[in-house]
């Protein structure tokens, strides 16, 4: 069973980092694809990155992020992390991970099957 949990949001200052983890508590791994995606108060749900959970863990990134963020996974910890540097207040939002068996739309949320319950992420100027 996948069990998504995340932790590791704050409040922070603009230019600061902050890395979100994501753990499949149910320590199983069915899904092919996870990813990130951040909603912001009064907004849709928002693409952030993505990776394959098997092989070489290809990611993707929206334009909004490339370059600033980064995400990371460790197939032995059940665990996929979200390194956020050069943060901007226009970052602000609760960010979510999401798993999938799908290997296709990956930038849509309604591709996901599971969801954690997000995590608050404040970035101040």
């Amino acid at each position: 069973q996948v069990q998504l949990v995340e932790s590791g949001g704050g409040s922070v200052q603009s230019g600061d980092s902050l890395r979100l983890s994501c753990t499949n508590s149910g320590r199983t791994f069915p899904t092919d694809n996870m990813a990130w995606f951040r909603q912001a108060p009064g907004k849709q749900r928002e693409f952030v990155g993505a990776t394959s959970w098997s092989g070489e863990g290809i990611t993707y990134y929206a334009d909004s992020v490339k370059g600033r963020f980064t995400i990371s996974r460790d197939i032995h910890k059940y665990t996929a992390w979200l390194q956020m540097n050069s943060l901007k207040p226009a970052d602000t939002a609760v960010y979510y991970c999401a798993a999938t068996y799908s290997r296709d739309h990956l930038r849509w949320p309604g591709a996901y099957n599971y969801w954690g319950q997000g995590t608050q992420v404040t970035v101040s100027s």
